[in-house]
């Protein structure tokens, strides 16, 4: 049994939208000093998909199954998506008529892995890892030798 508890706080930024775009990560380990920072930068994509990749990449960089994870996002889209059980019925669905299905299919592959909830916190509105999430996703997007979003710029529903 996996008792560890980790705070996770992403944010996701396009430039343009679509634009150049960029994810922040924050991940905190509960009761413990431990924190690290994560960014990534793309040529080509859009807000949603940043929201979302940032959360998918956080998860995967868990190395025990079933922890316990809070994930703090400012993004509705990704939130309320899962807590509401949206992804869920998409699944169901084969995801017919919806956007970044690429990324959905990979979020919930490792969604399943852990035990998932998450907390929707209003962006720009001084939460210092929400802040810091945004300038780092900001900071990814201007970044020299920015990613392609092969999911986007294929159009992001192919399941393949």
């Amino acid at each position: 049994m996996n008792n560890a508890q980790v705070h996770v706080y992403t944010d996701g930024a396009a430039r343009g939208n679509p634009g150049p775009g960029g994810y922040g990560i924050v991940m905190e380990w509960v009761g413990k000093p431990y924190r690290k920072e994560f960014s990534k930068g793309f040529k080509h994509t859009t807000n949603n998909r940043m929201e979302l990749l940032a959360v998918i990449d956080a998860l995967k960089k868990l190395k025990n199954p079933e922890t316990k994870v809070v994930v703090f996002t400012d993004s509705k889209y990704v939130a309320d998506a899962v807590e509401k059980g949206w992804v869920f019925n998409w699944e169901k669905k084969g995801f017919k008529e919806r956007k970044n299905v690429d990324l959905w299919i990979e979020f919930l592959k490792e969604y399943r892995q852990h035990n998932v909830r998450f907390k929707w916190i209003k962006g720009h509105n001084e939460h210092p890892q929400n802040e810091r999430c945004d300038q780092l996703a900001v900071e990814a997007s201007k970044g020299k030798k920015l990613l392609i979003d092969t999911g986007f710029e294929g159009d992001g529903n192919s399941l393949f």
